[in-house]
């Protein structure tokens, strides 16, 4: 055996000693971030229901439709850019921290996740659409908060 391959040994086997140290290491790390967030998060906080945005207001916001392909070539609401909620953090590049991003998904828990993944990674201006595209639809799509502040029809 060379001195060559000796070295490629112990190299090789120290890493695979060491990869379980490093990445408790790194798993502690992520624990305390997200236990650090949910110390100072309101509640709520990153929570938005689909009457509380103005019909306006959607234009200045980046979209996320973090549902699989498939179900975002059926539908989606519009002007929304398709993001599967699991390469949210791959794809972080993407979402802007400059301005509003809301995240939804059919009816909230995957979209809960994506967003709660992207606010540990310091993006505090990412939001949740409660209930998701099947309440946005049926509280009025763009329409939701106009509906809701109109006056009663007796």
């Amino acid at each position: 055996m060379t001195l060559r391959h000796l070295a490629l040994v112990a190299a090789t086997t120290a890493g695979l000693l060491l990869a379980p140290a490093v990445r408790a290491d790194n798993k502690d790390i992520a624990i305390d971030e997200m236990a650090g967030y949910l110390e100072f998060v309101d509640y709520g906080g990153g929570v938005i229901f689909a009457e509380q945005i103005p019909k306006d207001e959607w234009p200045k916001m980046v979209v996320i439709d973090a549902r699989d392909a498939g179900q975002f070539a059926k539908g989606h609401i519009p002007g929304a850019i398709h993001m599967d909620w699991r390469q949210v953090l791959a794809r972080r590049n993407e979402i802007p921290k400059n301005k509003p991003v809301l995240v939804y998904c059919n009816t909230g828990s995957l979209s809960a996740q994506a967003g709660f993944a992207l606010r540990v990674a310091g993006w505090d201006n990412v939001r949740i659409l409660q209930g998701g595209m099947e309440e946005w639809k049926a509280k009025g799509g763009f329409d939701a908060a106009a509906r809701a502040t109109a006056p009663a029809k007796h």
